[in-house]
């Protein structure tokens, strides 16, 4: 059996706010408006990858805090072509940055928040 990346799923407590960042502030594309179940949503991609977005039903009560460490999701890795500029242009926007450039042993990385605490990674590889 092969398995093959489909997409990711966002419940986020704002649709707009979300859509807005990842189209406006990363790039991705909106592709339509769209239910899950009864909770509104959005499909988008990025770079290919399709993101779904929805918020929150009205019979879930939403409880992890995603600002500890925990298993299962923990962040969205993005390749740019300068983790620099990115950072400059995301910083002029308002995020905030809690790992600022640096580099590692193999990738140029920083790291901040966006929309509902959305962990998210900006990297480059240095040998490229």
């Amino acid at each position: 059996m092969g398995f093959k990346y489909h997409h990711m799923h966002i419940v986020c407590s704002d649709l707009e706010q979300m859509k807005r960042f990842l189209t406006d502030d990363l790039g991705a594309e909106f592709i339509e408006y769209k239910k899950f179940g009864t909770a509104d949503g959005a499909m988008l991609s990025l770079d290919g990858v399709r993101i779904n977005l929805r918020v929150r039903r009205s019979d879930e009560k939403i409880t992890q805090n995603s600002l500890e460490t925990r298993y299962g999701y923990d962040h969205l890795g993005l390749l740019v072509d300068d983790v620099d500029a990115a950072y400059e242009e995301l910083k002029a926007k308002g995020y905030k940055f809690f790992i600022t450039p640096v580099d590692t042993a193999e990738v140029r990385m920083a790291y901040f928040r966006g929309p509902d605490e959305l962990l998210v990674e900006l990297l480059k590889p240095l040998s490229a």
